[in-house]
């Protein structure tokens, strides 16, 4: 990974467009250290300090949350228009031919998508303002600050959604992804220095800090297994005449991979995870209220159950969305190839239908536990201080794979030697 980071950064169209990300991100980084105006931060700490919900939605937002700062609510207002319109698209007509119509559809969609996010975002901003003023976080409460504090933190989200699509564009990787990476990263020192403080006060042995680091590298190694596991499906070309050559007689295979969804699924389960606490703080000192605060812990048996449901379902969700078995046949057939054993066409698309909803079935569960499972275990073992949980280091370990492979596949575009050198 550092050879090609090296061989990269030689290659100015490559260097540009790794300096433009890492800008970008240092941005957000910035910007994760402006607090809103007219909130009370010693009282917000005392707040964030009662429960460990606040420190679970904290680490995606890279620390921002319990400052308080501008992008808050980091990308989850726009995660969460990205699900709606995805649904939309599959319920309304006139969304699923746009989406037919290629790059000017995709971009009004997308437009849409913005609007949304926009929408999504004063939404939320009520909510949580309207939550801090109730526990009398506000300096001055009235209705002028609660307004400035949906404002800012709408405008934040809007620059983290800007700033995500230009990485995207002219950076390299995803651009929400990398912001999600980056602010779980953050987070890593404060793990550690919390973990030293704790050891060196005598209220934590060695063997617990031992014990997560053991946990995370293997999960960091089933991850990579996850990820670079695909089930290579055969496809043969039939031999055909084109004038006075023969063309054709191939055998290769078509890749289906594992886990086919990557992050995605982690990502929108995580977001749609603040959609009962957005509620609750409408409505604080209800049933309701209480039983979210209650139940929607990190370490819960209902918070980890409801995540990995969502999980999963996002998982096939996903899946269907981004493979479609019967264009796949299609164009199999149509380059007179087929898989040995079933005729082109139907049968072909019945085939991978059935081997993807296999392989997705795997790849959810998989996500789901680790999610799960080391949140468990780290629980059992007594570590408060474990900011990188099953979710967050599955995300940061893919992202970076992901990252890699698009600098690679870069680096082969720009520097092809082909089979003789010159």
């Amino acid at each position: 990974m550092l050879e090609t980071l090296r061989n990269s950064m030689r290659l100015p169209g490559l260097r540009k467009r790794l300096l433009f990300t890492i800008g970008m991100l240092v941005v957000i980084r910035i910007c994760a250290h402006i607090p809103v105006p007219g909130v009370n931060l010693d009282r917000l700490a005392e707040v964030f300090g009662a429960g460990g919900l606040f420190q679970f939605f904290d680490i995606f937002a890279g620390g921002a949350f319990s400052k308080f700062a501008i992008v808050a609510m980091g990308v989850t207002p726009y995660i969460n228009s990205s699900i709606i319109m995805q649904l939309l698209t599959v319920v309304i007509p006139r969304l699923e031919e746009l989406q037919k119509e290629g790059e000017e559809g995709r971009k009004k969609i997308q437009q849409y998508t913005r609007y949304g996010t926009v929408v999504l975002g004063l939404v939320q901003a009520f909510g949580i303002g309207y939550a801090l003023r109730s526990w009398g976080a506000f300096y001055n409460d009235s209705l002028v600050t609660l307004f400035v504090i949906m404002v800012s933190l709408t405008a934040g989200t809007a620059l983290v959604m800007w700033i995500g699509e230009e990485i995207t564009e002219k950076g390299i990787g995803n651009g929400i992804s990398l912001i999600i990476f980056a602010n779980i990263v953050t987070r890593l020192p404060y793990s550690i220095g919390g973990e030293i403080q704790l050891l060196q006060a005598g209220q934590h042995n060695i063997f617990q800090p031992l014990l997560v680091a053991v946990i995370a590298l293997i999960m960091v190694v089933f991850v990579v297994i996850i990820n670079e596991g695909v089930r290579k499906i055969p496809v043969e070309y039939a031999k055909r005449v084109v004038g006075k050559r023969v063309v054709g007689g191939q055998r290769t295979h078509l890749p289906i991979r594992i886990n086919q969804a990557g992050v995605i699924p982690l990502i929108f389960a995580s977001s749609l995870m603040y959609f009962p606490i957005t509620i609750a703080q409408f409505i604080p000192n209800t049933g309701f209220g209480r039983w979210v605060q209650l139940h929607f812990d990190t370490r819960s048996a209902w918070f980890m159950l409801i995540n990995a449901l969502l999980i999963i379902f996002f998982t096939y969700f996903y899946t269907a969305i981004t493979f479609n078995p019967e264009n796949v046949a299609d164009n199999i057939k149509k380059n007179g190839g087929f898989i040995p054993g079933y005729r082109p066409g139907k049968p072909t698309a019945e085939y991978l239908e059935r081997v993807s909803n296999r392989l997705t079935l795997v790849g959810g569960l998989f996500l789901a536990a680790v999610t799960i499972l080391p949140i468990t275990l780290i629980g059992l073992a007594g570590v408060q201080n474990a900011y990188i949980g099953g979710s967050s280091l599955l995300i940061v370990v893919s992202v970076a794979l992901e990252t890699t492979k698009q600098i690679e596949a870069q680096l082969v575009m720009r520097h092809y030697q082909g089979f003789m050198r010159s």
